[in-house]
């Protein structure tokens, strides 16, 4: 990868210059990071600001790597999506981390790993949802501010027992991701797409910058085509990952991706065959927790409880290791009415339980 790409997929004259260049990116979510280190890779002059930049964000990105590895190896979590693609850029090259996902080997795991965190960081934040239901998914999401919280993101560390959520209707949940690393990250990537579908997996414009040099940077990599499309297929991902294909190849040489795109097409109509009849199917219950209270670390629990009455839990409270929650609809902001009652239900049960 090198500048000449950069320039390419973010729509740059290179006349412009390093400095039309930048603007532009920072258009693009965190991209200045990557086209900070580029620049300074060949050596074009920039004032003591943009490297200092440049070296805070490549101590973020160490950060979470070694908050990754420390994790790993007390709690049994690993991470997925960003930091694995990190590892396949040059390494004076920073891919933008906007967060850091980790994937849990079950709820306990993963509340240990926000007890972690919860201790050794001063977070600030908690988000909790549940994915379905008997039994359901967990993910939560724990931020906390940057040493210059003005210039600089917060940090960002997202948890989950379930490595891919899918779209709670047609792709299910998928707990697990077992492949080799770079098709891992292939399917990270098809999964991403999810969300920006017009159908069973056509893609509404082209991929951003980012996925472009994702894609860029497996393009060499030792994918099997016959193996690889057979494993997207039964991750569901088929069409999403012969999407981004088509639309990345007008932009970008696709190497061995170019025979994993062509060892797809016969995925494409049964998976969308599948989509069709599940979309009858009841969608997948969705559950987001409203902070009632921080409390004080329950060291002794394993796992969160869920407390109330009838199948659908609307309205239950959820009890975990580091604070409780009222559950329900993600769009929905609950009542002070429900938050009293909620309230008053957390009392009666400190008291009698």
């Amino acid at each position: 990868m090198n500048t000449a790409l950069l320039y390419h997929l973010l729509d740059v004259d290179p006349a412009d210059g390093p400095a039309e260049l930048l603007h532009r990116a920072r258009g693009s979510r965190h991209l200045p990071h990557l086209v900070l280190s580029a620049l300074a890779r060949e050596d074009v002059r920039m004032g003591e600001p943009a490297r200092a930049e440049l070296r805070r964000a490549r101590a973020r990105a160490d950060r979470y790597a070694g908050l990754a590895h420390d994790l790993a190896r007390s709690t049994g979590v690993r991470a997925i999506h960003g930091l694995p693609l990190a590892g396949y850029y040059p390494a004076d090259l920073l891919r933008p981390q906007a967060a850091l996902d980790l994937v849990a080997p079950g709820e306990a795991a993963l509340w240990q790993a926000v007890v972690r965190l919860v201790t050794d960081h001063p977070v600030e934040t908690i988000d909790v949802t549940l994915l379905g239901d008997r039994p359901h998914h967990t993910a939560v999401t724990v931020r906390w501010p940057a040493e210059d919280p003005l210039l600089d993101p917060w940090y960002r560390v997202r948890l989950a027992t379930a490595a891919l959520p899918g779209d709670c209707a047609t792709v299910p949940v998928r707990p697990y991701l077992v492949a080799d690393d770079h098709v891992e990250c292939l399917i990270a990537l098809a999964e991403a797409q999810l969300g920006r579908k017009g159908g069973a997996g056509a893609a509404v414009g082209p991929p951003d910058p980012l996925t472009l040099l994702d894609l860029s940077c497996l393009t060499d990599q030792p994918f099997e085509p016959a193996e690889t499309a057979a494993v997207l297929a039964a991750y569901r991902l088929a069409p999403e990952a012969a999407a981004l294909l088509d639309l990345a190849a007008p932009l970008l040489p696709l190497g061995t991706l170019a025979a994993v795109r062509t060892a797809l097409t016969p995925e494409l109509a049964p998976e969308r065959r599948r989509r069709a009849e599940a979309a009858a199917t009841p969608r997948l219950p969705v559950r987001h927790g409203t902070l009632l209270r921080r409390t004080v670390i329950r060291h002794t629990w394993d796992e969160a409880r869920l407390l109330g009455t009838g199948d659908s839990h609307e309205g239950a409270l959820l009890l975990t290791p580091v604070a409780d929650y009222l559950l329900g609809a993600p769009d929905a902001s609950p009542t002070l009415a429900d938050r009293s009652t909620a309230l008053d239900a957390l009392h009666h049960w400190d008291t009698h339980c």
